[in-house]
């Protein structure tokens, strides 16, 4: 009798609940670990690009492979970079939703404080 007054009152909670998480959390998730393999490493926490990799050439000049700035490019951009995986960029099989998810999540991250400290849950 318990388990089903429990599994009652957790369907009631869950139907009323609008969201299981925000969408600002389900695209820092998605950014953080889509798949198993973080965006943070490449692109940096706020998608500024970081240094992946740096070495020297046989003839003796320094190359650095940087992840892509991805804090200004648009959400078309994003879409085609994720599908296509340019360069070094390993493919994802993403959805255009969580795609796009991710792209409002780094919108969002990098807006003004003042802007930004107000509404994380859009």
């Amino acid at each position: 009798m318990r388990h089903i007054v429990f599994i009652s009152l957790f369907i009631a909670i869950s139907l009323h609940s609008e969201d299981f998480i925000s969408r600002f959390e389900y695209g820092q998730m998605l950014y953080e670990n889509p798949r198993g393999v973080s965006c943070v490493p490449c692109h940096g926490d706020r998608g500024e690009g970081k240094i992946i990799a740096s070495y020297i050439t046989d003839d003796g000049k320094q190359k650095i492979l940087k992840g892509a700035d991805i804090r200004f490019a648009t959400l078309e951009d994003m879409l085609k970079a994720v599908h296509n995986g340019p360069g070094v960029m390993p493919k994802y099989f993403l959805t255009n939703d969580e795609i796009e998810a991710i792209y409002e999540y780094i919108q969002k991250v990098n807006q003004p404080a003042d802007e930004n400290s107000t509404d994380m849950d859009w």
